[in-house]
């Protein structure tokens, strides 16, 4: 008996006794893993080699986490030496250090 026969059981058991509080959620139960077969076929991983797609997927993502991670605490560097750089520019100029170069 596969899935949806046994869905299309439970559906008529239901009919006819009345529908019980088991029996209803039988009924939930295989319809959930019906659903869930049905999307994990829709998207592709219902073979066997799904486990291992999603490891990857899951490592991939990993990766993308930690670069996103990486390239903000760089730009953050940058621009915590950028405003540095024009805070001593700042100083400099108020010091007079630009009557030095002339």
């Amino acid at each position: 008996m596969n899935q949806n026969d046994m869905l299309a059981g439970l559906l008529a058991q239901a009919k006819l006794a009345g529908a019980d509080l088991v029996t209803l959620r039988a009924i939930v139960e295989e319809a959930s893993e019906l659903g869930a077969q049905r999307m994990l076929s829709s998207i592709g991983l219902d073979d066997a080699r799904a486990s291992q797609d999603m490891s990857e997927l899951r490592e991939l993502l990993r990766a993308w986490r930690d670069a996103k991670a990486s390239a903000r605490t760089a730009a953050i560097g940058w621009i915590v030496r950028g405003l540095c750089a024009l805070l001593l520019l700042g100083i400099a100029v108020r010091l007079g250090a630009t009557e030095l170069l002339k």
